[in-house]
């Protein structure tokens, strides 16, 4: 069995964590995006690292950063140009970002219309001559069980179509997106979320036996295990996505602190008093 080496990002700052990375080469130089989430204003940017083809840290520098919570910051190349989808929907939008110099400058090219739905984690992916969009419809208060949505366009920037089957899977244990998806052994498979018990606990592959504009059929496997070199950070897997012959994970451990507890004190304090007055 061939070896595997592990390389880490760099560690974090105070009260800060690192999350959904995404991936893609250009140049023989590997660009990591990641969600850099600040506890203290429970607030998200998008960062990018930049690294050799020896797995050596070059830069580190913001991607993109919006008066709105960001994460999940999915990067892709289709049509001669470097896409972004991130998770934003706190903006109660899903927005199509171009990069304009890559990969720290990017503009708003399109808004996708999903009708009533705002989207949670929406990945693209093209397959069998159509674009789909796996996505979670966001939801307050939060639905009890997840749901797993699709959209379909003939073109990135849409026009897009609500499956007339949504939601296609009802199951909180294999339906928010997680990671990229990938075609083997001609099935389309798409790394979902596990948050049976808690989030972000683990990776699942959902696999698409049929994905018409019609008809869409799944079964889910089992969890992906983390490996053991990977302690202290196997309490929980939250994304996978894979960029050439590297795959990235997001794994994680929880680590409790006074000021930490007492930042979390302070917050619900506030919100308590504003409910009341």
């Amino acid at each position: 069995m061939e070896k595997t080496s592990v390389s880490w990002l760099p560690g974090m700052g105070p009260f800060q964590f690192l999350a959904d990375p995404f991936g893609l080469w250009k140049d023989n130089l590997l660009y990591v995006f990641v969600e850099t989430y600040d506890y203290r204003n429970r607030h998200g940017i998008i960062e990018v690292f930049t690294y050799d083809t020896s797995f050596r840290l070059l830069e580190r520098k913001l991607a993109l950063s919006e008066p709105w919570h960001l994460s999940y910051p999915y990067v892709f190349e289709a049509d001669g140009e470097i896409w972004m989808m991130p998770e934003a929907y706190h903006s109660g939008k899903l927005t199509l970002y171009r990069a304009v110099s890559f990969p720290d400058v990017w503009e708003a090219a399109s808004v996708i219309d999903l009708g009533p739905d705002v989207a949670v984690d929406a990945t693209p992916f093209f397959h069998d001559g159509l674009w789909w969009l796996f996505y979670t419809p966001a939801a307050k208060p939060p639905k009890p069980v997840g749901e797993l949505c699709l959209a379909f366009a003939e073109h990135l920037k849409g026009p897009w179509k609500r499956h007339p089957a949504n939601p296609v899977r009802l199951d909180s244990a294999s339906t928010r997106p997680g990671g990229t998806p990938m075609v083997m052994k001609g099935q389309l498979m798409l790394p979902v979320q596990d948050c049976s018990w808690t989030y972000g606990g683990a990776i699942r592959p959902l696999w698409f036996e049929t994905l018409t504009a019609e008809r869409v059929v799944t079964h889910a496997g089992a969890k992906i295990k983390i490996p053991a070199p990977f302690a202290p950070y196997t309490e929980g897997m939250h994304t996978l996505s894979s960029v050439g012959p590297v795959t990235l994970l997001d794994v994680k451990r929880t680590e409790l602190s006074a000021r930490g507890l007492s930042i979390e004190i302070i917050r619900e304090t506030k919100k308590l008093l504003r409910k009341t007055f």
